[in-house]
């Protein structure tokens, strides 16, 4: 078997992407710079960047059978990611996004047809061989479904070396309260919270995953640490100003262990882990803004690639927000990677 693969969950959709000089006023006619079919979806777009930049992955969500799904199932594989797990959907429709993206203010402005297409189902998740990965990310969408796929990773993770136990993260960006209980099922622990005391150490195994062991009963108890994304969005509507402010209101809601993290757009973005500090990393902006469709998939996807590879969680916001600042200077992800 070959490395084990990072699995994002969510939605794929079709970016007509519109590129203009200025943002048109309504109710006119005007010319755009150019015109582009480019995959999208928050999920879909993370499996590219995190194959862009060198780790096996693999994508899971609905698709229907047509034209588009034909144009998107080309792309993944153009991009090197895993397709198996597609949960193809005999109603409905792919959806599509008309972007709208202005080279003079920066901005990017999106219209989604989201169609009556069903999400990926609990049932869709029990047919995925677990054994393939070492970590899996769900874009928070059908969350009561979702809830289910975490518990069931939770569960497998109860019967497999510590080595083998699978990360959990989730990316909580719209502000709809069905969401929110992804904040407190994102945690991969083989022990019950509740008879944990403070005595605790934290590590990262030589593979790159980050483990935390408690000491209860006499013996050291391993979990796998997950990571919750969390938008400015969702920060803002929870009535905090700032990502730091958003990160201590907020991480009593995750599980004890977990990484909380909040990008704050120009700002950068900060992180809190179990030791209640509040990691800080700056933006770093392109010389010229040219396309910011899908940065914070940039981050989310730079994060989960540098943590899973044994960078603690400042070196992964630093990561992060470099990555974004790269994707944010160029049109779509070919040539956010630096070599050398």
């Amino acid at each position: 078997m070959g490395e084990s693969k990072i699995l994002c969950i969510g939605l794929v959709c079709l970016d007509i992407i519109n590129v203009v000089d200025k943002y048109p006023e309504e109710d006119t006619d005007s010319r755009c710079l150019s015109q582009r079919w480019q995959r999208g979806g928050n999920a879909s777009n993370s499996c590219t960047v995190i194959s862009l930049l060198g780790a096996p992955c693999a994508f899971m969500g609905s698709l229907a059978p047509g034209r588009v799904a034909d144009f998107i199932v080309d792309d993944f594989m153009r991009c090197g990611v895993d397709v198996s797990a597609l949960a193809w959907q005999s109603e409905g429709v792919t959806p599509c996004a008309c972007c709208i993206v202005c080279t003079s203010s920066g901005s990017r402005t999106v219209v989604l047809s989201d169609t009556n297409l069903p999400d990926v189902t609990t049932d869709d998740f029990q047919k995925v061989d677990l054994s393939q990965y070492k970590w899996i990310h769900w874009e928070g969408r059908n969350a009561g479904e979702q809830v289910k796929m975490i518990k069931r990773v939770q569960e497998y993770n109860l019967t497999i070396p510590t080595d083998k136990i699978i990360t959990i993260s989730v990316e909580i960006e719209k502000t709809r309260d069905e969401l929110y209980q992804l904040f407190e099922h994102a945690d991969v622990g083989p022990v019950q919270w509740d008879c944990i005391t403070h005595n605790y150490r934290s590590f990262y195994h030589s593979e790159g995953q980050h483990e935390i062991q408690f000491w209860t009963q006499s013996l050291w108890y391993t979990i796998s640490v997950s990571q919750v994304f969390v938008s400015k969005d969702v920060a803002r509507n929870s009535g905090y100003n700032s990502a730091a402010e958003a990160l201590r209101g907020l991480y009593s809601r995750v599980r004890k262990g977990a990484f909380l993290i909040c990008a704050w757009a120009e700002k950068g973005a900060d992180g809190m882990g179990p030791e209640g500090i509040v990691v800080h990393s700056d933006a770093f902006p392109p010389e010229a803004i040219v396309d910011t469709l899908g940065a914070g998939d940039t981050f989310n996807a730079s994060v989960i690639f540098a943590l899973s590879n044994g960078k603690n969680l400042q070196e992964a916001l630093v990561f992060g927000c470099q990555t974004a600042g790269r994707k944010c200077g160029i049109q779509g992800y070919d040539g956010i990677v630096v070599n050398g």
